[in-house]
């Protein structure tokens, strides 16, 4: 698993200027799906071959100046609970700021490695500007230029001293379902792993997961092998306010980054919120199998229309997500909660379908008969054949002439036509295009 690494500091410091240095350098995860652009605070990145995935804490600033110390102590607290490790960015040209003093005072408090950095030391003359900090007390400090890159090397030479080679991970069982329960707070996450583990589950001792305060319970219903997959997020009572909202998405990645299926909790009462379709477009960046559970269904007046209304509106604000199937639950009352696992190994057992050559090839010519991929150059793009590379989620790599000439909407449909003739409608599909003559995935 992937340690957190998190960039936290005042407004204008730099945050977003460094994350943005490795990220261009580093970034491993790329999307182009419609519907699923959104306002990035994380990147998976890797140095020298540490992997970990980034986080920026820019889209968390205070905006009332009245509030900023204690948005700026909430903001700092949550980068420490969620994060593995802290670089922390204070600003050369500003000097030591009382509000610096007040997080580094916070940062002493915990037991994980904190890099204490001074940002834009643009050259050999703004080096003295470092030593104001050392009345801090801090012992080392490093200075650098995130818009230049000075420093940069050095910096994160040490940060990844702290990263083990490999992170350990839950010890694998194929036999068993991988879950997680995702969502923002207040949706009821924690009522429903409740109500699960209340269901027909076999007596088993809870094993510490990988995730920092995560607890992986194995338990199992009608004889089939679950693995719930909690988090911090899911049993921390915590205090609700935009900022933990925003962070329910680094609990989501945790929890994503071992999982199956992810079980994505919205409020009935509130519909499908904005921040509920970011969280969505992580499992499809993911490539995790996603279940929509629409919790709280008890509390809606509902009448004939109330369940169309609601999945219109699901799949309008999540179209990059379609396959994912919509049940509708009330965690307290226990309502249609047993029949999440229905729906759960349908969704896995298409997950992790795989179809033999000989069968894709000849049902995609069919496709490609009935709609060839448009000429490029004025030559015909030939597709030459079809493979199913990997399961989890089913990936079928596609040999072209010209991969790069194929639109968008061909991609969409052959993803459809795959989807409807061969039975993957509930999973989501990766289709790659490449050279015959490469080895290289484009």
């Amino acid at each position: 698993m992937k340690p957190f690494i998190a960039i936290i500091g005042r407004p204008n410091v730099g945050k977003s200027t460094l994350f943005n240095r490795l990220s261009r350098k580093n970034k491993a995860i790329v999307i182009d799906e419609p519907g699923a652009t959104r306002d990035r605070n994380y990147v998976d990145c890797s140095w020298y071959g540490k992997e970990f995935t980034l986080i920026d804490t820019g889209g968390f600033e205070p905006t009332s100046t009245e509030k900023i110390l204690i948005q700026m102590r909430e903001q700092t607290r949550l980068a420490m609970e969620e994060a593995d490790i802290i670089i922390f960015l204070m600003d050369g040209k500003d000097g030591l700021t009382p509000s610096d003093k007040e997080i580094i005072t916070i940062l002493r408090e915990i037991e994980k490695p904190v890099f204490y950095t001074v940002n834009k030391i643009d050259g050999p003359k703004h080096e003295d500007h470092v030593y104001e900090f050392y009345e801090a007390g801090i012992e080392q400090i490093f200075s650098i230029s995130a818009q230049h890159g000075l420093g940069i090397n050095d910096l994160m030479d040490e940060v990844a001293a702290c990263i083990p080679a490999q992170m350990e991970d839950y010890p694998p069982d194929e036999d068993r379902i991988r879950i997680a329960v995702i969502g923002k707070p207040n949706v009821g996450k924690s009522s429903l792993v409740n109500k699960i583990l209340g269901y027909e589950r076999t007596i088993v001792n809870p094993s510490p997961g990988t995730t920092r305060d995560a607890i992986d319970t194995p338990f199992e219903i009608n004889g089939r092998k679950y693995l719930l997959i909690d988090t911090a997020g899911i049993r921390r009572k915590s205090r609700v306010s935009h900022l933990l909202e925003k962070y329910s998405v680094i609990q989501a990645l945790k929890a994503m980054s071992r999982c199956d299926i992810a079980l994505l909790l919205i409020d009935a009462e509130e519909g499908m919120t904005e921040q509920d379709a970011k969280i969505a477009g992580l499992t499809l960046e993911r490539g995790i199998a996603c279940v929509v559970v629409v919790n709280k269904w008890d509390a809606v007046t509902k009448d004939n229309s109330t369940v169309g209304i609601y999945v219109k509106d699901i799949k309008e604000k999540s179209k990059f997500m379609d396959y994912a199937p919509i049940i509708f639950v009330s965690a307290l009352t226990g309502q249609r909660v047993a029949r999440i696992f229905e729906i759960i190994d349908a969704v896995y057992s298409q997950y992790k379908k795989r179809v033999s050559t000989a069968e894709l090839n000849r049902v995609v010519q069919e496709f490609l008969d009935a709609n060839p991929p448009p000429r490029h150059q004025n030559k015909t793009n030939t597709f030459t054949y079809v493979t199913q590379a990997s399961v989890a989620p089913p990936t079928f790599v596609f040999f072209v002439r010209a991969p790069r000439a194929l639109h968008f909407s061909y991609r969409r449909f052959l993803t459809n036509r795959i989807r409807e003739v061969l039975g993957f409608e509930l999973s989501p599909l990766r289709i790659i295009f490449r050279k015959k003559s490469e080895k290289k995935v484009r």
